[in-house]
């Protein structure tokens, strides 16, 4: 056995695997002289582990870039074929479940609105694992080529049990546990009862911290070191990003933005505490807080409330008012806290509203944030969809994978071979 701290031959393997296959993933296609300069591993080196890579059907050969005076330089990238991921969505109003490549590209969605159930947990887990079988069956992949399945919910998401280390076998997953009081969910063993119904590998987080991963990865939070990626929707959170990496706190809770007050002993949160930002700004709280109804006698939505604005009714344009202050505050309190490069504002919600109380949300936070980290703090909306919190589902199996230095399980070694 190794002494503690030191790393063995496999380890420094797997660290190279994991180097070249980052620097492919995100910055590719690349060549081996290119991988030589931005890996800062030898010659020799890069040549055994692009040998492996090349032979476990990981990376493959795309093309050729023109060398000075030499033979052209072939180029590498991951090869999107060789495994699949899913990215699950536990939504306010559906649960939405999708099968992308390695590259992350959609191939197949599931869309299930949320019944008269609600969040009932059995429900829940049923939408998932029938949005599971029908992304499946839609594109032909085997569940024997998936990765691992990524969920995204609301919620502070518990491992009560450790995973296991993945290394060509399985990981665990079903340890994760759920706390979401917004929903009702308290203490729910979502990992177990997910479980029971696929022997996949299971990736549990918050709704907001997928969301935070796809944007630092893909979207408008890519290349910053520090960042806060604001989710802004019928609930109200946030994935705090420190040199890199998304700040947990001891308990993974650290992130739950929309319940920090701002008005003591104000309007009553979904929470159950009184004066929480999500009471104000949540899309749920602004849609109670107008009171309209539409034609059809239902209630008026936050589209309906957005273009009472935008025509310059005085009561809808004072209520979005009031909510950029509110926004602009809480972003003030960010920045002092975290002292982030960029604030990026995303979900439904953010993207419905983001465009028309953007310039009143970032003068809220030049008036209420110390001047000199707000002006190093960029605040910007997210550039990605609607569907980012199912995209940042599917990187958690993904980081894994990444990080493993592109471990996979036999069984996907099969599907190769049976291709």
């Amino acid at each position: 056995m190794a002494e503690q701290g030191k790393q063995t031959v496999r380890d420094l393997r797997r660290a190279s695997r994991s180097t070249l296959l980052r620097h492919l993933y995100f910055d590719g296609p690349l060549s081996r002289q290119e991988l030589g300069r931005s890996s800062g591993l030898s010659a020799g080196s890069i040549s055994n582990v692009v040998g492996e890579l090349l032979a476990d059907q990981l990376v493959e050969e795309c093309g050729s870039v023109e060398s000075d005076g030499g033979r052209p330089r072939i180029l590498l990238r991951v090869r999107p074929e060789a495994a699949y991921l899913v990215g699950v969505d536990v939504g306010e109003t559906q649960v939405r479940v999708a099968l992308f490549d390695l590259a992350l590209t959609e191939l197949a969605a599931s869309d299930h609105p949320l019944s008269d159930c609600g969040h009932d947990v059995g429900h829940v887990v049923e939408l998932i694992l029938t949005g599971l079988a029908e992304v499946l069956a839609a594109t032909g992949v085997p569940q024997s080529a998936v990765l691992g399945v990524g969920v995204g919910v609301p919620g502070v998401v518990e491992q009560v049990a450790p995973e296991a280390e993945w290394a060509g076998g399985e990981a665990g997953g079903a340890g994760a546990v759920v706390h979401g009081p917004t929903v009702g969910w308290r203490a729910v063993p979502l990992g177990r009862l997910l479980r029971a119904g696929t022997d996949l590998p299971l990736y549990v987080d918050n709704g907001a911290k997928t969301l935070g991963q796809a944007e630092m990865w893909f979207g408008a939070g890519r290349g910053a070191r520090h960042a806060v990626i604001a989710l802004f929707g019928s609930g109200v959170g946030a994935c705090v990003i420190a040199d890199g990496a998304r700040f947990r706190g001891a308990t993974s809770s650290a992130g739950e933005w929309g319940h920090t007050k701002v008005h003591v002993g104000g309007r009553r949160c979904r929470c159950g505490a009184r004066g929480c930002l999500e009471a104000y700004v949540g899309a749920e709280a602004l849609v109670e807080r107008w009171g309209r109804q539409a034609p059809d006698g239902e209630k008026a939505g936050l589209g309906e409330l957005l273009t009472a604005a935008r025509a310059g009714e005085p009561e809808a344009v004072e209520l979005l008012a009031e909510s950029a202050e509110y926004l602009g505050a809480a972003i003030a309190d960010l920045i002092n806290l975290f002292n982030p490069e960029r604030v990026v504002i995303g979900g439904w919600a953010g993207l419905l509203l983001g465009p028309y109380l953007l310039p009143a949300i970032q003068d809220a936070a030049t008036r209420n944030a110390l001047s000199f980290p707000r002006e190093q703090t960029a605040i910007g909306l997210s550039s990605l969809g609607p569907d980012a919190v199912t995209t940042g589902a599917a990187t958690l199996p993904l980081t894994h994978f990444l990080a493993s230095g592109g471990a996979v399980p036999d069984r996907i070694k099969a599907a190769w071979a049976a291709s």
